[in-house]
């Protein structure tokens, strides 16, 4: 802060005019902040802009609109996005006619003879299962041969189709075995379909993929950026990552700052050997001015539509029946090493059998800062997803100290309240009834982190925050509901975005707005804790403020 003429403080920004939404039990409401060096120095009413404001005090009156603790996405992954959302736009493909002719589409108009696309949703094929020689015509293929090759992703980004031209071009004539369990899906006379199953199937095709120019990586990444900014976001938890996108986040960031705080979990995955795992410990040291790691990401199991989910029981194809580790001991011996340096760990889990894997290796590791635990791990171990859980796995997690991660719109904007999509069918009644537990969770006593898992899902946090009250897209007011017992208060969804994300990677000075707390935070058109969701969904970002910077303004 710096000395006025009266030998008082003064302050670098004055949010005044405002409905602030501290979060902070000792000052819930106030009506300006005051913002110095990147930090909150008072939050009050009409005092503080007379108490703070100098000749060089940015003011910027709000006009009544509320103002909150900057909003975090607690799972994201924008820079994996870059090549998860390679492509054409998919997620509003509905049927296989739509489908085919949009690839046509895209066929034709190709330069390099390659079709990319994302988002698609396995309903669109019969049974719920793809394959290349359904589209493989529509791609400009005569007789199963030729035609663009195509690279389909599926909406859960844990799989993907690709045209029989591609598995040609990338010699896949059968399965192989993997480190993981992933799968190139066959017929039974060992041909492949064009399905495959998870990331060590999927990079044999998509390492063939142009790759694209440097330049234009940093330019989307930064229009990415900017865009999760100007939609409120303060920052992301990002739950991926190797060198080449840690290199690349270098690189960004000596274009200027970057709009937002990234927090990373680089990829621990099966196969990993000690070398690997010492890695991962030393890229904790890996910062920028505002990116830094903290963390490691792994998976224990895939999807319930991909069939590669951990579940109890098999579902009803008789799928999703282990871990995507094929010795999920490893898994545990890689855990408690990252435990031991003082690491601490996501694990996407999706299904019960899974969920119940990880608790049975979490639990004993205790929470941050445990008396008989290892030095230095700052943030308690995380779980991701949990998509099904019975009664007993529900009391675990709340007494567990186990950070709980969630992504709403996965169930408003994914599943029917009938039952009828992929993944209700895969589950059956029971288990999809067990889906998305969200306040049950919260009940229980588990810090509940919520995200987007873009692209998986949109990032707007207006959006997600209103479908975790509604339980259905926001947008859609005929849709039913599904299973609406879980939905959670408009409080409840605004903690998830912000005092959770911040408790969960051990950082109490943010999250909330009062005297010592860093100065991120985000103004909205509609209070999130009293608007109707349809009503918080339109209402406008006006500004997002980032270490005491406005690094997106509507007002």
């Amino acid at each position: 802060m710096s000395a006025g003429a009266s030998g008082t403080s003064t302050a670098d920004l004055l949010l005044v005019d405002a409905d602030v939404v501290t979060l902070d039990p000792a000052q819930p409401r106030a009506r300006a902040v005051a913002v110095s060096r990147g930090v909150v120095v008072d939050v009050g009413g009409d005092e503080v802009a007379r108490r703070w404001r100098g000749a060089r005090t940015e003011v910027v009156p709000l006009g009544g609109a509320a103002l909150t603790p900057g909003w975090v996405d607690g799972h994201s992954h924008p820079v994996g996005s870059l090549t998860m959302s390679a492509g054409a736009d998919l997620t509003a493909v509905r049927t296989l006619d739509q489908l085919r002719e949009r690839l046509a589409q895209l066929a034709r108009t190709s330069t390099d003879g390659w079709v990319q696309g994302w988002g698609l949703v396995p309903d669109v094929f019969p049974g719920g299962v793809p394959r290349a020689d359904l589209v493989d015509d529509a791609l400009g293929a005569s007789d199963g041969d030729g035609g663009a090759r195509a690279f389909l992703r599926m909406a859960d980004v844990h799989s993907a189709l690709v045209s029989t031209s591609l598995l040609r071009a990338a010699g896949i004539d059968g399965p192989r075995r993997f480190p993981s369990a992933s799968e190139v899906v066959c017929d039974p006379d060992g041909t492949p379909t064009g399905f495959l199953l998870e990331w060590d199937a999927m990079a044999l095709a998509e390492r063939l993929a142009p790759a694209l120019p440097d330049a234009q990586l940093r330019s989307r990444l930064r229009s990415l950026l900017d865009g999760m900014a100007a939609q409120g976001l303060v920052g992301a938890q990002v739950m991926d990552g190797d060198a080449a996108s840690l290199d690349l986040l270098d690189r960004l960031e000596g274009d200027g700052d970057l709009p937002l705080r990234l927090r990373v979990a680089p990829f621990c995955m099966p196969g990993v050997d000690d070398d690997a795992l010492a890695q991962l410990v030393a890229w904790q040291e890996r910062t920028g001015r505002r990116w830094r790691v903290a963390g490691v990401k792994l998976m224990i199991d895939g999807t319930i539509d991909g069939g590669t989910a951990w579940l109890d029981h098999a579902d009803a194809n008789g799928e999703s029946t282990g871990s995507y580790w094929r010795d999920p001991q490893a898994y545990a011996r890689a855990v408690r090493a990252l435990d031991a340096a003082g690491v601490p760990t996501v694990t996407h889990a999706i299904g019960d059998g899974g969920v119940r894997f990880v608790l049975d290796v979490l639990e004993p590791l205790g929470p941050p800062g445990a008396p008989d635990g290892p030095p230095g791990r700052r943030a308690a171990h995380r779980l991701e997803h949990l998509e099904t859980l019975p009664d007993d796995l529900v009391t675990r997690i709340g007494r567990s100290g186990i950070t709980a991660s969630m992504q709403p719109t996965h169930c408003s904007n994914f599943v029917a309240a009938d039952g009828s999509d992929n993944w209700s069918v895969r589950l059956g009644p029971e288990r999809a009834g067990h889906g998305w537990r969200v306040r049950d969770l919260l009940e229980s006593g588990a810090l509940v982190v919520l995200g987007s898992d873009w692209p998986v899902a949109d990032f707007d946090v207006r959006s997600i925050m209103a479908a975790a009250q509604l339980r259905r897209p926001v947008e859609d007011d005929d849709a039913a509901p599904v299973g609406p017992d879980q939905a959670i208060s408009a409080a409840a969804a605004l903690a998830g975005f912000t005092r959770a994300p911040a408790l969960a990677a051990g950082d109490a000075a943010r999250g909330v707005i009062r005297v010592g707390a860093a100065a991120d935070l985000t103004a909205v058109g509609a209070d999130p804790t009293t608007a109707p969701p349809a009503d918080l969904a339109a209402a406008p970002v006006l500004l997002t403020v980032v270490g005491g910077t406005p690094v997106h303004r509507a007002v």
